[in-house]
């Protein structure tokens, strides 16, 4: 894909609008849906790539603002962050369809295909590339499938918690906020919030004694 030259704010702009205009992308949202594109710091040091979006985030046309998502801007604030300040972005451009009745409402969401994710996974690393972050981090096993490819572990625990690479960079796996959500446990908080750790070392980023024993059980 060829965007103009200028700087990082016009180039990210280009390229959204590319996004959103996308024939195939456009061809997959319902009628008053929205396709949708990452949001955040084109300086961020630090990008969270999720799977695809879901009910709120294809109304809104941003990636994570449902429950998962206000969920993922708490951890990031516990990082002594703001949302702005990362990059947020998903594999898929669109929310994968199911079986609706014509005029009907979409209950519930399904992965991705190896199909769909190879044809917006350009668009991913097109973001990648521009906003240029230190590290990454996938959020839930279908991230991670996409970024490190179909049949690269069996569960997510197998490559969780561990550096790999993509795009030339480090990867740093975890789980889906949602995983809180379904186990709201201070043992489920612990382990992301320790990925999370080493996310925040990796990134140069300050890290409190008070940081380091959060969500440990008392």
């Amino acid at each position: 894909m060829k965007l103009p030259p200028g700087d990082k704010t016009a180039r990210w702009t280009a390229l959204r609008d590319q996004v959103l205009a996308d024939v195939t992308c456009r061809a997959h949202v319902r009628p008053g849906k929205r396709v949708v594109f990452g949001v955040g710091s084109v300086d961020a040091r630090i990008m969270f790539v999720g799977e695809a979006p879901g009910a709120e985030e294809e109304v809104q046309g941003e990636p994570f603002v449902g429950p998962a998502g206000q969920l993922l801007t708490k951890m990031i604030g516990a990082m002594a962050m703001q949302r702005s300040d990362v990059y947020i972005g998903n594999i898929m451009n669109w929310r994968p369809e199911m079986p609706t009745p014509p005029g009907g409402v979409q209950y519930g969401n399904r992965p991705p295909t190896e199909q769909e994710m190879a044809y917006c996974l350009p668009y991913l690393k097109a973001q990648i590339e521009m906003v240029n972050p230190g590290l990454l981090v996938a959020l839930g096993a279908t991230a991670t499938q996409g970024l490190l490819g179909a049949g690269s572990f069996k569960t997510l625990g197998e490559v969780r918690g561990r550096w790999h690479e993509f795009a030339g960079r480090p990867l740093m796996v975890t789980y889906h906020p949602s995983y809180i959500l379904r186990n709201p446990t201070n043992r489920s908080k612990r382990l992301i919030w320790e990925d999370l750790l080493k996310v925040m070392d990796r990134a140069g980023l300050a890290v409190s004694e008070k940081q380091r024993g959060y969500f440990l059980e008392k």
